[in-house]
This record gives structure tokens, C-alpha cells and sequence, in this order.
């Protein structure tokens, strides 16, 4: 049996391959997982180059160096973090007995076991990293997987199958590659858990199919991530954070900042200091070797559409750097929408690309107000200096995670929950947060030794005072 499956019949048989093995060797140990980490991390270190280029193919142009800086070692972070930590995890955790089985000597505790099988939907924008860092978590957890890389991303997808389908048993790890009509019968599947990070329109129908076999879900999806610029912020260092994090991937990042909100007065200032920052960062655009190009056409043709609606709309665009835009190039200019109308489709779609929505305010309660209607972000961002304004922000807010004076660095915490909320996911990897996502918390009572109840007049037949005993206990 190969780790590198062909179709959804081979799908089915590994899974059920996968489920009796687990049956029959029941939670693994520590040394076991940490052997199956370590070989995760070894087949990154072995074919780190290989899988670089593969993504750079699948781009078009992402210069290596951030593909080995994202996925390679977010990955292997992930992955280590979870080697050397997850021994510290897996102890019972003792918890405390009810009155009076307590001083009779019972006992009680939570034991995280495995869950079994667990299916790993990864997408384009990090084609290895949305793979490799949930796996961590369910390789440390004592699961068994299966992956299924994004079919926008070919290269990369056939480079993983290869590599895994060379080093892993099925029954530990295998992959299978394909369209969307293989995702969807992968969702289909009765794993023990699924995993799938993307989209929210296809988040929802990942869950209905994992519906059907009531699998449990863990949905890392997007929305578009709010930015407040407060009034006590710094609005020159403020500007070139944000540069630096829209610029990353080339805006194609699920917590990438997508609609900033700028105190009125502040307006040419930041704008002055948002651009002059970017263009720095990528003087140019088409034939930028820095510079992420938009994944494909498709996407491309969405962005620009998005662009074309907001300007017919009245909407003013600001580009940045400020050179021409080259037909047939997706290495884009950057493009500002100052002020678009709220019907139009760049404030309705998740933008996930070169390009940015900035909405003046006058009042931050207003800022708050709006985020509000909308659905819950994945990710929030506050700049400021003022503590009460932070508090308020951070207190009448919801969303999956959130970076003060800075952007996506939360995403990066290894020993913190990353997850979203509502429309923007649900569920939580990294660290022990993971660990306890891809693991049954099972409740353990031990009874006492000896059972006083026949002898306390608690079982029946129930003597004539039982009921008053009864209602003797019932206080506030």
C-alpha cells in the first residue's frame, strides 16, 4: 500500500487501513511521535529545494528566500516546537473528586488520548505550511493522517506526494493530490477530524460534507482583517509596518490587513508615509524579484475586477510604487481605495491580493461600530499609544486573534491558540493548544473502596424521610 494515493477508493482504504491499525495499537508513545515529527522535519530538511522551487513555479514569481523563510521553516517550527514540547503535555491531569467520594478515597482525571485519523486540507497561499503546522499538532496528539494539498498549487502538491509517498507507511502518513472533486469526497471521508484552511464560502461546505458523518472540524478560513490606526498612534511607524505586512506574499496572507481605518486628519499623512514606505520595499512591480506575484489569472482578473468596479464607483485609487501596469504581469502596484461606497465589491470580498481599502473616521466608537456589523475577522489590528483607547478597542471587539502596533505577528506565536471565530474558522492550532484540539479529553473517575450509600439510606427501597433528606440539601 503507497502513501501517494491516486483516487478516492485508495482514500477509503488507507483510512480504514489507518483506523485498524490504530485500533489494534491503541495511543501511541511519546517516542513514537516524536519519531513520526522527525521525520516530517527531516523530509523538509532533505528536499527543502525541491519544494521551494516547486512553489515558485506554482507563483509564477515568490522569491525562494520567502518560500524558505514562510513555509520551510514556519513549518519546521511548528514541527520542533512540538518534538521537544509535547512530552510536558501528555500527563493525566488530575481533577478534583465531589463530596464526599473525596475523603473516601475515589479519584478522577482527564487523559488526552488520540482521536485516530485525522484529514489535513492545506491551501495555495502556503502551500506546505498549512499542511506541516496543523500536522505537528496531530502527530503529537498519538493521530494517524492524510493530507491533500491545494490543486492551485500543482507543483508543490506533486513534490509532497513524492516525498511523503518515498519515507512514510500509510498507516502513519499519506497524501493524495487532485481537483475539487477530490477535495470534496476527501471532506466526505468519516475521519476522526478534519482539518481545512481557506475560504469561508468553501469552509461551508466542507463542514456540511464533514457534516454528514458528523466529523469534527478545525476551519481556518479569512474575512478581511480590520487595521485601526487610533489617534495616539504613531502614523510614519504605523505606515511602514503595515507596508511591510501587506507587501508579504503579495497581500495573499488570510490575516493580511485588508481594510484600514485612519482618523481624518491623518489621512495625507498616512497615505504620504503607507507609500513612500511600500515603494521603498518594492521600487517595482513587474520583473520584481521581491515582489509575490498573484497566484494565477483567475485571481488576478478578481482583484482587477474589484479595482474597476470601486473606480467606476468614484472610488480614489492610489497606487504604489506609482509606475505603469504592465498587461499580462500579476506583479502588481499596490493599489490604495481611499474611501470606496460600501455596496461596492472590494468593502464586500475578502481582497487577498495587491490591494487595500482606507476609510477615514472621526470617531473611534464609529471604527468599532463597523467591525462590528460585519463577520468576525481572523485577524484585528490596533496602533496606538493610548492605553484606555487600546482597552476599548480590545474589549468591544471579537476576532480570532489580534497584533497591537504591529501586523500578522500573533500568527506566529507557536505557544498561543491560532484560530478564528465565527465566519473566520473555528477551532485552534499550535503548541498545546493544538495538541488538546486533535485529542480526546476523556473523564476518568476511580471509585472508592467502599460504597457508603446502601448504609446512608440512599438507595432504594428509599425510606420515608428520603424526600426531606433530599430537599434538607437544596440551598443557595
Amino acid at each position: 500500500m503507497s502513501a501517494n494515493l491516486q483516487s478516492v477508493q485508495q482514500l477509503g482504504d488507507v483510512l480504514a487501513a489507518q483506523r485498524g491499525a490504530f485500533n489494534q495499537e491503541g495511543a501511541v508513545s511519546a517516542d513514537t511521535r516524536k519519531r513520526r515529527i522527525q521525520a516530517v522535519i527531516d523530509l523538509l530538511v532533505d528536499n527543502h529545494q525541491a519544494l521551494t522551487e516547486a512553489m515558485e513555479a506554482d507563483f509564477g514569481q515568490r522569491h525562494q528566500g520567502y518560500g524558505l523563510m514562510n513555509d520551510v521553516l514556519g513549518s519546521l517550527g511548528s514541527l520542533k516546537h512540538a518534538r521537544d514540547h509535547l512530552e510536558t503535555w501528555l500527563p493525566r491531569e488530575p481533577r478534583s473528586v465531589f463530596s464526599p467520594y473525596d475523603q473516601l478515597g475515589a479519584e478522577a482525571w482527564v487523559q488526552y488520548q488520540p482521536k485516530g485519523s485525522v484529514g489535513i486540507m492545506g491551501t495555495w497561499n502556503a502551500p506546505m505550511f498549512t499542511l506541516f503546522s496543523p500536522l505537528a499538532s496531530v502527530f503529537a496528539a498519538g493521530n494517524r493522517a492524510v493530507l491533500k494539498p491545494s490543486e492551485i498549487t500543482p507543483h508543490t502538491a506533486e513534490v509532497l506526494a513524492a516525498s511523503i509517498g518515498d519515507r512514510f507507511d500509510p498507516l502513519e502518513l499519506a497524501v493524495i493530490t487532485g481537483g475539487v472533486e477530490i477535495g470534496q469526497a476527501f471532506a466526505s471521508q468519516p475521519f476522526d477530524h478534519l482539518v481545512f484552511t481557506g475560504s469561508t464560502p468553501v469552509g461551508r461546505d466542507i463542514m456540511r460534507r464533514a457534516a454528514e458523518n458528523l466529523v469534527p472540524v478545525t476551519l481556518e478560513l479569512g474575512g478581511k482583517s480590520p487595521v485601526i490606526v487610533g489617534p495616539s498612534a504613531d502614523i510614519a511607524e504605523a505606515a511602514r509596518r503595515l507596508a511591510v505586512a501587506k507587501g508579504t506574499n503579495g497581500g495573499q496572507i488570510c490575516i493580511c490587513p485588508d481594510t484600514l481605518f485612519v482618523p481624518v486628519e491623518q489621512r495625507d499623512a498616512f497615505i504620504e508615509a503607507f507609500t513612500a514606505s511600500y515603494s521603498a520595499l518594492y521600487p517595482a512591480a513587474s520583473g520584481n524579484a521581491d515582489m509575490v506575484a498573484v497566484v494565477n489569472d483567475r485571481h488576478m482578473r478578481r482583484i482587477d475586477d474589484c479595482l474597476a468596479d470601486a473606480q467606476e464607483q468614484g472610488a480614489e485609487i492610489i497606487r504604489c510604487p506609482d509606475v505603469e501596469v504592465v498587461t499580462g504581469s500579476r506583479q502588481r502596484p499596490l493599489s490604495i481605495v481611499v474611501n470606496p461606497p460600501l455596496n461596492s465589491r472590494i468593502m464586500q470580498e475578502e481582497i487577498f491580493g495587491p490591494a487595500l481599502v482606507l476609510l477615514t473616521y472621526s470617531k473611534l466608537e464609529q471604527v468599532v461600530d463597523e467591525i462590528n456589523q460585519g463577520p468576525r475577522p481572523l485577524a484585528l489590528y490596533y496602533f496606538g499609544a493610548d492605553q484606555r483607547e487600546q482597552d476599548y478597542v480590545l474589549n468591544h471587539t471579537l476576532s480570532g486573534g489580534v497584533t497591537i502596533n504591529d501586523a500578522l505577528m500573533h500568527a506566529a506565536m507557536e505557544d498561543a491558540p491560532f484560530g478564528g471565530v465565527g465566519a473566520s474558522g473555528m477551532g485552534h492550532y499550535h503548541g498545546r493548544d493544538g495538541f488538546v484540539e486533535f485529542s480526546h479529553a476523556r473523564t476518568v473517575f476511580k471509585g472508592a473502596p467502599v460504597d457508603p450509600r446502601g448504609e446512608w439510606g440512599m438507595l432504594p427501597p428509599y425510606h420515608d424521610q428520603f424526600a426531606a433528606v433530599m430537599k434538607s440539601q437544596i440551598t443557595r
